[in-house]
C-alpha cells in the first residue's frame, strides 16, 4: 500500500513489536475504562472537532513563536546578559489555548561564559520540550551558590549567583504565561509588613544637621559627633555638643 508523504520528514523512529504490543494494550484498556484513549476534544469556532494539543518532545517547532527577552546585569560582569525565551502556543483560539516555554537563548559578550551558556541553554530548551511540568527548574537553578560569593541587586535583593539570577528571570517569565502563581501575602502578613517598613523608614530617616536647634546661628559640623555645634571660643574651635576642641 503506497502512503503519500506531504510533509517534509524531520525526524523518525522505529516501532518495535513490543512498542506495538503495548499500544494496543493501553487502547483496550481505554476502551474497557470507557474513555477513547484519544484524551480529551474540544470543538473550534468553525465547529470542527479536534484533539487537544498537550507538550511533547515530538512536537514540531512551528515557522513563529511568541518570545520575551530580560536583561541580566550584575556588579560582577562589565556585560550584561539577555535571556530570550520562546513559547509555543498550543490549542490557539481555543479555551485550552495555553503559552508553554518552548526553547531559551542567552547572548552576552562576555566569552568566558560561553560554554556554561550553549550546554544550560541545550539543558533547559530540551526539559521545557520534554513537556509535563517544568517548573522545578526555577528551585534547581535557584539552589546555586557561585563558591567566589554571590552579590546585591540594585533593589537590596541578594543573589547568590548568576544561575540563580536566571531561575528568577525563568521564574518570572513562568508566572506571567500563568504556569506558576505569583507569592502574595495575606493581609495580616501585608499589614505587619508596612507596619515595619514605616518603622523602619522612621528610624532611618536622616534628619539636616542644619536645622533647628538650640545651638548658636552659624555653627559648623562636628567631625564627631556629626552635630552643628562647633563655634570659636577662646580662640579655638569647640564643640558645644560633645566638648570636642581642636586645642584638646
Amino acid at each position: 500500500m503506497a502512503i503519500k508523504i506531504e510533509r517534509k520528514i524531520v525526524k523518525y523512529n522505529v516501532q518495535k513489536p513490543e512498542d506495538k504490543a503495548a499500544a494496543e494494550q493501553r487502547l483496550a484498556d481505554a476502551k474497557a475504562s470507557g474513555t477513547s484513549g484519544e484524551g480529551e476534544v474540544f470543538r473550534d469556532k468553525n465547529g470542527r472537532t479536534a484533539k487537544v494539543i498537550r507538550m511533547h518532545e515530538k512536537l514540531e517547532r512551528p515557522e513563529m513563536l511568541v518570545g520575551s527577552t530580560y536583561k541580566i546585569k550584575t556588579p560582577i560582569s562589565d556585560h550584561a546578559m539577555y535571556v530570550t525565551i520562546n513559547d509555543i502556543v498550543l490549542n490557539e483560539g481555543t479555551e485550552y489555548e495555553q503559552r508553554r516555554p518552548f526553547e531559551v537563548f542567552i547572548n552576552s559578550k562576555n566569552l568566558d561564559h560561553f560554554q556554561w551558556i550553549v550546554a544550560l541553554t541545550r539543558i533547559i530548551s530540551a526539559v521545557f520540550r520534554k513537556g509535563g511540568d517544568v517548573t522545578f527548574l526555577v528551585d534547581e537553578l535557584k539552589a546555586v551558590f557561585d563558591p567566589r560569593g554571590g552579590y546585591w541587586q540594585p533593589g537590596g535583593k541578594f543573589m547568590p549567583s548568576i544561575i540563580a539570577e536566571l531561575g528568577h528571570v525563568i521564574e518570572r517569565h513562568l508566572q506571567s504565561i500563568g504556569l506558576m502563581r505569583k507569592t502574595q501575602l495575606d493581609q495580616h502578613q501585608q499589614k505587619m509588613v508596612d507596619e515595619k517598613r514605616a518603622e523602619f523608614d522612621l528610624r532611618a530617616k536622616q534628619a539636616d544637621a542644619f536645622s533647628k536647634s538650640h545651638f548658636p546661628e552659624g555653627a559648623q559640623l562636628c567631625g564627631k559627633c556629626s552635630t552643628a555645634a562647633v563655634v570659636m571660643m577662646d580662640g579655638c574651635m569647640t564643640c558645644l555638643n560633645c566638648g570636642d576642641s581642636k586645642c584638646g
